[in-house]
């Protein structure tokens, strides 16, 4: 509502195939291609992966057919490798490449990895360190907690898991929900004490958009 307020139209299960000078050629969920009009066009999307992960990828050209990362198991193995685990953006693991994803993959390979590793006689594994791990481990699996956004002019979105229901919210309240949550999930008190400092800079004087 909030986007139709301010007049942004959102296209969903739509693919950027081609930037002409005045038009963009998208390609649409069932297969059609349309063109939409841009005066002002600011690309925001898209990564390229990491020369380390295209080595990798092309050491294996018959397990590893996927362009955007390494495709992993269940287990977040790379297929085709011995001994190699990927997580996060470099991998494609059937979830969505976000941060929390990447977040709960580290956590539960690590922790995997070090009982396995405790479980074995001296401290070390004997033997196939795949095997071991499929044996005693259960496959991973991702744990929605929610998400957040904020979408402009002091507004955020939230979409949280309580129970075995969804609830949305938005607005000014969200917003302050959101610099909560934002500030709990950074690393340490000197980077929460910078972007509180940066906040309050904004709000007083106003964002500052002069390059000096």
């Amino acid at each position: 509502s909030t986007f139709s307020e301010n007049k942004i139209s959102i296209l969903t299960r739509t693919m950027v195939k081609e930037v002409k000078e005045k038009n963009i050629v998208v390609q649409n969920g069932d297969g059609s291609r349309s063109e939409v009009p841009y005066g002002v066009l600011v690309w925001a999307t898209g990564i390229k992966t990491q020369p380390l992960v295209d080595r990798i990828r092309e050491r294996f050209p018959l397990e590893q057919t996927s362009p955007r990362g390494l495709l992993v198991d269940e287990y977040l193995r790379v297929k085709g490798a011995q001994d190699v685990w990927a997580l996060g953006d470099c991998a494609v693991s059937g979830y969505a490449p976000l941060a929390q994803v990447a977040s709960q993959q580290g956590k539960w390979l690590a922790r995997t990895l070090n009982a396995t590793v405790a479980s074995e006689a001296g401290g070390a594994p004997d033997g196939d360190l795949f095997a071991l791990i499929e044996k005693s481990a259960r496959p991973f699996k991702y744990s929605s907690q929610g998400s957040l956004a904020y979408i402009g002019s002091d507004k955020a979105i939230a979409d949280l898991r309580l129970f075995n229901s969804n609830i949305t919210a938005g607005g000014i309240a969200t917003f302050w929900f959101w610099k909560s949550v934002y500030l709990n999930e950074l690393f340490s008190l000197r980077n929460s004490t910078l972007v509180v400092s940066d906040w309050a800079k904004r709000f007083l004087f106003g964002r500052d958009i002069s390059r000096e």
